[in-house]
């Protein structure tokens, strides 16, 4: 689809500019090898707003009234979307057979569990988690609601569709497939009603910390091979993000490929039976009295 049309030129200069308002949006960062990346990829949006230069295109994404949707037409564009059913399937059996359980009796008096799938792609992730909620029978009658946010319109488009081919089932047991989807006369797979309803897909860039906040609290975020396209500074904002929406004892779930390191101290590494995940620390009353004394002596 990058083909189609000879390439406008992209300056250093231009380069450097557009990249860096990308990274204030969205926190994407593209060093400089991926310069020929964004010339070829943005030329058809160029070709789109009758722009023939990346200068202009700039100041068009400075001060256009439309240039909140050209931004997000970037996202579609530039953001790279690849996963399945049932991927890190270790991170998945401690969801399932630890961390799913403790959230049964944590929430027992609410009846009510909350998860955010950050960066959720095509849909293939929370379409996961809501499978494996109703593998476990634990949250018979409960207010369930899983979130699938991505700043790409392109594909939540098809989250909402929740219909697959064989490429998004790589890593999935037949068993699952027979049970909760449907086979279509073109060799694709619908997912059921019965997983569809759990999950909400909606627009959302990690990098607005006013609309994160805006979610509310989840139980658990799985963010998975995200944050590798963020640089350091844009890394430790969107994470304080989760850390602020999470209850204290909240999950957050990462690549196996990532880790905290150098990004956040607030979380502790939790130790499960088949994998390591991040946990929010939980306080007891006489800690976050001491957590105000000292915050308070050090005002």
């Amino acid at each position: 689809m990058f083909e189609k049309y000879e390439a406008f030129a992209l300056s250093d200069d231009a380069f450097r500019l557009l990249r860096d308002l990308i990274r204030d949006y969205s926190g994407i960062y593209f060093d400089d090898s991926a310069r020929y990346l964004l010339e070829k990829r943005l030329t058809a949006r160029l070709r789109m707003n009758n722009i023939n230069n990346y200068r202009d295109y700039y100041r068009y994404l400075l001060y256009d009234r439309n240039r909140e949707d050209e931004l997000a037409a970037i996202m579609d564009v530039l953001t790279v979307n690849e996963t399945y059913f049932f991927r890190e399937k270790n991170q998945l059996l401690s969801f399932s057979d630890e961390i799913l359980p403790e959230l049964r009796q944590k929430n027992k008096n609410s009846r009510k569990i909350r998860i955010w799938s950050a960066g959720c792609s095509t849909g293939e992730e929370p379409y996961t988690i809501g499978m494996l909620i109703l593998e476990s029978n634990l949250f018979n009658g409960w207010d369930i609601e899983i979130l699938g946010s991505d700043i790409n319109r392109r594909v939540l488009q098809t989250a909402r569709r929740g219909i697959y081919r064989q490429n998004s089932f790589r890593s999935i047991d037949r068993y699952y497939i027979n049970k909760y989807f449907e086979p279509l006369p073109d060799g694709s797979f619908k997912i059921l009603d019965r997983v569809k309803r759990l999950v909400n897909f909606g627009y959302l860039n990690l990098f607005d910390a006013v609309k994160v906040s805006s979610l509310g609290s989840m139980d658990v975020v799985f963010c998975r091979n995200a944050l590798i396209y963020f640089d350091m500074p844009s890394k430790k904002k969107v994470v304080e993000g989760f850390y602020n929406v999470l209850p204290d004892g909240g999950y957050l779930l990462l690549g196996h490929a990532e880790s905290l390191i150098n990004m956040s101290t607030a979380f502790a590494l939790k130790h499960l039976k088949h994998d390591l995940v991040y946990r929010k620390p939980e306080f007891s009353s006489q800690e976050f009295s001491s957590q105000r004394m000292v915050s308070c002596q050090k005002r």
